[in-house]
């Protein structure tokens, strides 16, 4: 497929970076080019978008590399085929070395296999399938921020054991909500939940989900599991209030929300739902440090849990370059991001497994109500903490070819 401007809008460049000559001479073509592969302007702009590019930036500049490097940023539509030219012209032509953030699962695992081809390194925060390290791991890719595997585990789970023990699903109709709704439906089964029907809706291209919501009433399951994302989950959980369905005694299940989510629906709306995520903003000096420049430089905004995740990917992929005092073998470079321990101000320390898995805490989160908010973006209470060890999918069971 020939890349059009349209399909490069929201194309970003921008040179970081003290240059130390000597070192940058050890560099692949002179410069370590990072390129931000995202959603730029369709639902999920909001949260991934120009604020990861905004992350990935803050990162280099936050690093002070010895070497040269710039960030460049495309948009990829959320589609499969868009993404993998895009990734193609970049990795042949535009010596780009390495992807990161990619939300949409289908993107994701589409140009997967072209980054491994080409011997790159392609690190994944906002898109979530668990097959990345699974079934589909290769010695290039690394998972960094959740997956479908942790927030089932997180939410499911809590949402089971609490009562709600009846589900139906409301999927989006694509890898990501494919994998999410079978790593749910898992833990509910494991956890003597019953799935009581599920239907798939169209991704992208639907704004209405009123056909689904009824069909999710009828079963009269107590609670309606939204594994969607972005624009899909807040017009499921809006429609869903107009059918008055939370008030008719189901209860939603928002399996993967964002900040940015909450934001758009408001807290009289969204007041009271669990989600399961990586990071928030409030939680250390530090996050609340980078969030006051985020939200400086991107409209007021705060960041998501995936912008966050996109910092530290970068960050400790720099860290990995430095060591080598190179980039052009995209496998060493992860197997030295997996040899080194992760440090960074805003996910703390952390390890990436043998089949690319960062591992981290994951937080069980409850929407306040309106009473309990102090201000703007004052939007999370803790319910619980996800010790590393047991919020991602054991290593022995992904299935991925590198672990023995």
């Amino acid at each position: 497929m020939r890349i059009t401007m349209k399909m490069l809008m929201g194309v970003a460049a921008a040179a970081i970076a003290a240059v130390g000559p000597a070192s940058a001479q050890q560099m692949s073509d002179g410069v370590v080019k990072i390129g931000v592969l995202n959603d730029q302007s369709g639902l999920y702009a909001d949260l991934s978008g120009p604020g990861s590019t905004w992350a990935a930036r803050k990162a280099v500049a936050d690093f002070k590399p010895s070497f040269k490097v710039e960030v460049i940023a495309a948009d990829h539509q959320n589609k499969p085929d868009v993404g993998a030219s895009i990734a193609r012209q970049w990795l042949d032509v535009d010596k780009v070395d390495m992807i990161v953030d990619v939300p949409t699962s289908s993107v994701v695992l589409a140009i997967n296999q072209i980054v491994k081809e080409k011997n790159k390194v392609m690190m994944v925060s906002t898109g979530a399938t668990a097959d990345l390290t699974g079934k589909a791991c290769t010695p290039n890719s690394v998972h960094w921020t959740y997956d479908t595997w942790a927030l089932a585990n997180g939410t499911g789970k809590a949402i089971v054991k609490t009562g709600g023990d009846t589900w139906f699903f409301i999927t989006a109709d694509y890898a990501f909500g494919h994998a999410l709704e079978r790593d749910t439906e898992a833990v509910v089964n494991a956890n003597g939940g019953k799935v009581l029907g599920k239907v798939r809706t169209p991704f992208p291209g639907t704004t209405d989900f009123s056909s689904f919501l009824l069909q999710a009433q009828a079963s009269k399951a107590k609670i309606i599991g939204l594994a969607n994302a972005g624009g899909d989950t807040i017009n499921s959980i809006k429609q869903a209030a107009e059918f008055g369905i939370v008030k008719g005694g189901q209860n939603l299940a928002g399996l993967l929300v964002f900040l940015t989510d909450i934001h758009a629906l408001g807290l009289q709306t969204a007041q009271g739902l669990i989600m399961t995520e990586a990071w928030y903003w409030d939680m250390t000096e530090a996050n609340r440090a980078f969030a006051k420049e985020f939200a400086a430089a991107n409209k007021g905004n705060h960041p998501t849990m995936g912008q966050a995740g996109v910092y530290s990917a970068v960050y400790h992929y720099l860290r990995a370059v430095d060591a080598l005092k190179s980039d052009a073998d995209g496998a060493k470079v992860v197997a030295k991001m997996k040899e080194m321990p992760t440090d960074d101000k805003l996910f703390g320390k952390g390890q990436v497994r043998a089949d690319g898995r960062h591992i981290h805490p994951m937080y069980l989160f409850e929407v306040k109500k309106p009473s309990e908010s102090k201000g703007p973006w004052d939007y999370y209470k803790v319910r619980a903490t996800i010790p590393a060890d047991e919020a991602f999918r054991p290593l022995k069971d992904g299935g991925c070819p590198l672990v023995n």
